[in-house]
């Protein structure tokens, strides 16, 4: 069983493959529980859920009403299964990695992808999963089979596109996609037009699907630690930029935090799970922040 230190991405950084990656994420991840990892995964799926305008009266279960005053609808069982959606960003801006990151912005959404699509389905329930840039570039059904494991590694793990993106145009192609109600997790760094990607996401939330947007950040994009006269390559068709980092860097943290603070007040606008992922930071962290936030939410 490996120890919590085979969550560092440091470590993770030096395993071949994203089937043992994920595997040693998930193993240490349970590890260190003292209860079931999956306890929450799927809380709001279970037998009831609140009514919403045009729901079938008929299914209203009245005795919850006569003790809540709130009106919930009775789901049956083929209704009680959690749906998780993967949608994870491959293009270009998702290979940067900085000079003290273990692994790149891509890497790190992949071994989450990775580690979230291996509990659900230890959890019996269904994993699907897209990679896109500016157009969609993988898109697998949803299934509960163990065997549908392989199948979505085997696309997880597969190199980055070079393209730009497009999330907002995604976002909304995918929220009529996903016809089953779900849980959608977005992996990426969201650099792109912040209005359109927010419209996106918010389209998601008129579906009715409950969304977690993971943004996935390097360190040196956060921390801008860059010293002396400096080549910034461009990503995505924006060209290299040789400057003094230390003349930028109070306008360029500046920025970046207006930027994170768009989103994420975005996120709570439109009832979005909004999450900060560093690539320095421990899976163990990620997976707990996940399903503490899914917690808190229905408390």
């Amino acid at each position: 069983m490996p120890t919590p230190k085979s969550l560092d991405p440091r470590t993770l950084a030096k395993l071949q493959g994203l089937m043992l990656r994920a595997r040693h994420i998930v193993e240490g991840y349970v590890a260190g529980l003292h209860r079931s990892p999956y306890h929450g995964f799927s809380i709001e799926f279970a037998e009831h859920r609140e009514y919403a305008p045009g729901d079938d009266l008929r299914f209203v279960d009245w005795r919850v009403y006569g003790r809540t005053d709130k009106f919930y609808l009775k789901q049956y069982e083929d209704e009680t299964n959690l749906i998780l959606y993967l949608v994870l960003d491959v293009s270009e801006s998702m290979q940067y990695q900085g000079p003290d990151a273990p692994l790149s912005k891509l890497e790190y959404a992949q071994c989450v992808a990775a580690a979230f699509a291996w509990l659900t389905l230890l959890q019996q329930d269904a994993v699907g999963l897209v990679t896109f840039d500016h157009q969609i570039r993988s898109l697998i059904k949803p299934s509960s089979s163990p065997a549908h494991l392989q199948q979505l590694l085997g696309v997880i793990e597969q190199p980055g596109t070079g393209q730009k993106t497009a999330t907002g145009p995604i976002f909304h192609e995918l929220a009529e996609r996903f016809t089953k109600r779900g849980v959608v997790l977005i992996l990426s760094d969201l650099f792109d037009n912040t209005a359109a990607m927010l419209a996106g996401l918010k389209h998601f939330h008129h579906r009715r699907h409950d969304v977690i947007v993971m943004h996935t950040l390097d360190p040196a994009e956060l921390d801008f630690p860059f010293r002396g006269p400096t080549m910034f390559k461009g990503l995505e068709e924006y060209p290299e930029v040789l400057a003094d980092p230390d003349a930028l860097r109070k306008a360029y943290l500046r920025e970046f935090a207006a930027f994170q603070n768009t989103v994420k007040r975005g996120c709570r606008q439109h009832n979005l799970d909004y999450q900060q992922l560093r690539t320095d930071q421990d899976l163990d962290v990620t997976l707990a922040s996940y399903l503490a936030t899914r917690m808190s939410r229905v408390k």
